[in-house]
């Protein structure tokens, strides 16, 4: 997984550093009250579903924060394409007046079924949400998420396989306990769960054309500062490095390059 801050045109000089977990998202917080974590340093090592995919989130966006001129911060991973050219992607996120996340009350086994109730009074049933990890969100959250001390150690200890924090703490945090109303509660990051199972499909090189890419582009109706638009999804995943072929074919129908 990987972070695209935009804001400054200027990448920072020095992207390696030997602070500590705790010191980094005390510098990245900006908030004097956040003096100390009251749970363990963070462990470098990611799994899936474990609680470590959102450490090493929280790691990435403490990072960009230190550049004080990134607005906004992006969760991409090595399967994700961009959907239209970096202008048309920059222009739509900077001018936007909330984050994209995607957040959402599930009643089945596998949202609600999935809350502990060692989490009340802090987090309620009704403040649970589900929704994906791969979110877009403006500065305001940001420093939220790397300074939050209340709501992530309860999920670091009550959210556990079946429960998956990837799915539910930043959906159940901007959803509804941080700014609920700064968030879109939608992903701009497109996906095809129509196979079922655990995971989204996985599109190969016979499966991209110039019809496939231009209906998820346009193809969608959501709310962009308060008005309809056909333009809802900036990327999209999971694609297979077969792709890459067919998507240089089209990039200069497609990125104008």
């Amino acid at each position: 997984m990987r972070t695209l801050a935009m804001g400054g045109l200027d990448a920072p000089s020095k992207l390696w550093h030997s602070m500590s977990d705790e010191e980094l998202m005390w510098r990245a917080s900006t908030s004097p009250h956040v003096v100390k974590y009251t749970y363990n340093r963070p462990p470098k090592l990611v799994e899936w579903g474990k609680a470590s995919m959102i450490d090493a989130e929280r790691r990435l966006l403490a990072n960009a924060l230190l550049d004080f001129s990134n607005e906004r911060f992006i969760l991409l991973s090595e399967t994700c394409i961009p959907l239209f050219n970096f202008t048309t992607i920059y222009n739509y996120l900077i001018n936007s007046n909330q984050s994209f996340l995607s957040s959402f009350d599930d009643p089945r086994r596998i949202g609600r079924g999935r809350y502990n109730k060692q989490m009340s009074p802090t987090i309620t049933i009704n403040d649970w949400r589900k929704g994906s990890q791969w979110f877009e969100v403006h500065r305001r959250h940001a420093i939220g998420i790397v300074s939050d001390k209340k709501y992530y150690p309860i999920f670091c200890d009550h959210c556990r396989p079946p429960c998956y924090m990837d799915e539910h703490y930043l959906a159940t945090l901007l959803g509804k306990l941080l700014h609920p109303e700064l968030n879109s509660n939608r992903t701009i990051t497109w996906v095809d769960w129509s196979a079922g199972g655990p995971h989204p499909k996985t599109f190969t090189k016979k499966d991209v054309s110039e019809a496939f890419l231009s209906q998820i582009r346009y193809k969608s109706n959501c709310t962009y500062n308060g008005s309809v638009s056909s333009i809802c999804f900036l990327f999209a995943r999971k694609f297979h490095p077969s792709s890459l072929e067919m998507l240089e074919r089209l990039a200069p129908t497609f990125y104008g390059f």
